[in-house]
């Protein structure tokens, strides 16, 4: 049971530092001209975003919330660093992985 504990709170914090470090400044000016095909498009109608800083994240995941982390990126950014845990959807391959996120589950994307 102390182990269970253990690696919960070190996943927890682990994921902290990862959500941490991608919300830091200067990672946070994302440069659209990587993403041409994806600065502009809007959402469907029937899907509105919701914004979470890293201290709600961490909050709802420890009070047992078990999002999926999606990671956006391309395939070569994801390989040099992600959060524990996160998939990788590039968004080029997007449109494709939609289908198979699970419904009953929050939803992190980065």
């Amino acid at each position: 049971m102390m182990l269970r504990v253990f690696w919960h709170k070190t996943l927890l914090s682990l994921l902290s530092v990862g959500v941490a470090v991608l919300l830091l400044p200067q990672a946070a000016n994302a440069d659209p001209s990587k993403y041409p095909q994806f600065a502009q498009q809007k959402l469907p109608e029937n899907i509105t975003p919701v914004l979470i800083d890293i201290e709600a994240l961490v909050a709802e995941l420890k009070a047992g919330a078990q999002p999926v982390i999606i990671d956006v990126r391309t395939e070569e950014e994801f390989r040099e660093v992600h959060i524990l845990g996160a998939v990788s959807a590039p968004l080029a391959e997007f449109k494709d992985y939609v289908k198979s996120i699970p419904r009953d589950r929050p939803v992190v994307l980065y």
